[in-house]
């Protein structure tokens, strides 16, 4: 049997993680039918035309992973030279902005249809329909332009457990050009979909409608063994949302790879009220597999702020489980935002307050703070746009759209230029040095956050100067 080819693209961005959402729905397809090629427009010189030259008279469509941002100019860039090229070739846009806008996404006339939400079984049965010449009229979870004209918006489909899907196919992609990429041999892996909570920054609810699906423990060590032994990684990147959910599932991981006697290190997310949950010994278990890291999402050092966020965990929960990393010798990363809309200066101190005790408490922890600004598909952002602030319109206007490196024009100059030098000076005042050389400028760092006195701050300028900060978005 002749196979089919599909193309699927993955657009230019500022990080390095593995398309591992393409990898899910290349696997998801069957082989026998369809020749699966994955491009990356971050391992491309020209990746409008590496894209180009995949595609042939055997392809049967293409798709694109949409993320909100600096990716959507990329991903325009390609629509519009494939739908050149190969003017009758169906082109469908998935990921996160097509699961927010998906009708809008259709306002850019390469696009043909988008998929919402989980997109393995919508997207092959969207493949299905191209290569039999069928419409799209009742297919689930995907919006659609009609033969006769308009735009069509079918029923969202429900998530699916992921353990009835394929196991990924890493041989879709070159493994080893993202270890070169990243500098080391780390693996990225995703062992689960959505979010069981409600925090109302976020667009997981909206997506996944508090929805959650995780592979089970004993499939994952099967699939980690072979990915180990295969690829020979050194550090396993958990990409979940909340790798934690289910502490019986983390802990039988965990016995699965000390069974099977893989040796990496690993990374994961968690919520803090999860890691209260987590006993000694169970912690001592995570250790014991490799466990390095965790990132555990505060957001803001105000028990008022997070209960408007709905975050719905305690801040004694937060210095709970970093009392439990420090002991079991745990590194962290503790995400904030401020900034947000009507948020008191006293909460903004509140964040800044509890970002030192953080960093007191072990050197191995580390804080991010961003300002707040209002990600689609999250009751904050419908409540700014309703109050007047500017929404992006087209997908252009998106593409501009700085989610990381900017402030809502509520935030004052004074309250920007506050959290900047803290931001610098909290960085450089605390954990482990190793250079000799750094040494000054963290003694001086560390009496200014002391201090709190952030004025003239000659050494962040003289050090921004010398070493630029790296665009996040």
């Amino acid at each position: 049997m002749l196979r089919r080819k599909v193309v699927l693209y993955n657009p230019r961005c500022v990080f390095w993680t593995m398309p591992l959402s393409l990898v899910a729905i290349g696997s998801a397809l069957d082989r026998d039918r369809y020749d699966v090629v994955i491009v990356d427009g971050r391992l491309e010189s020209d990746p409008t035309a590496a894209l180009l030259r995949r595609i042939d008279t055997d392809t049967v469509c293409i798709g694109i992973t949409v993320l909100t941002g600096a990716p959507i100019r990329d991903a325009l860039a390609a629509t519009r030279a494939v739908r050149a090229a190969h003017p009758e070739l169906p082109i469908v846009w998935g990921g996160w902005h097509p699961s927010l806008f998906p009708a809008e996404c259709l306002d850019e006339e390469g696009v043909t249809a988008t998929v919402s939400g989980q997109g393995e079984d919508t997207f092959r049965e969207l493949v299905a329909c191209f290569e039999e010449g069928r419409d799209l009229d009742g297919l689930r979870g995907c919006t659609h332009r009609r033969a006769g004209g308009g735009v069509a918006a079918e029923p969202k489909r429900e998530l699916r457990a992921l353990d009835s899907f394929p196991s990924h196919d890493y041989g879709l992609i070159d493994v080893d050009r993202y270890f070169a990429a990243k500098g080391r041999r780390q693996l990225d892996y995703i062992s689960s979909q959505g979010c069981r909570f409600r925090c109302t920054f976020c667009a997981d609810p909206y997506v996944y409608e508090r929805g959650w699906t995780g592979i089970s423990a004993a499939r994952m060590g099967e699939e980690l063994e072979g990915l180990w032994r295969r690829h020979h990684f050194d550090d396993l990147n958990f990409q979940d949302e909340t790798y934690f959910t289910h502490r019986q599932r983390v802990a039988g991981v965990c016995e699965e790879i000390l069974r099977r006697g893989l040796r990496f290190t690993w990374a994961a997310t968690m919520r803090a009220d999860q890691g209260v949950r987590l006993d000694d010994r169970e912690w001592a278990l995570c250790k014991r597999s490799g466990l390095r890291r965790a990132m555990v999402g505060v957001e803001s050092g105000s028990q008022a702020m997070m209960d408007w966020l709905q975050k719905d965990i305690r801040l004694e929960q937060v210095f709970e489980t970093a009392e439990l990393m420090v002991r079991h010798g745990i590194a962290g990363i503790f995400p904030f935002i401020v900034g947000f809309p009507d948020e008191p200066d006293e909460s903004v101190e509140a964040t800044l307050a509890v970002i030192k005790r953080l960093r007191r408490m072990s050197p191995d922890f580390e804080v991010s703070v961003y300002f707040y600004q209002p990600y689609p598909g999250s009751p904050i952002a419908d409540l700014v746009w309703r109050r007047g602030y500017p929404k992006p319109r087209t997908l252009d206007e998106w593409a501009t759209f700085d989610y990381v490196g900017s402030r809502g024009s509520w935030v004052t100059d004074q309250k920007w230029q506050r959290v900047q030098r803290f931001k610098f000076y909290q960085h450089h005042a605390f954990g482990r040095s190793r250079h000799v050389a750094a040494l000054p400028l963290r003694w001086l760092a560390r009496a200014r956050v002391t201090a709190d006195l952030y004025g003239v701050p000659i050494e962040k300028m003289i050090v921004e100067r010398l070493r630029p900060e790296r665009a996040l978005s």
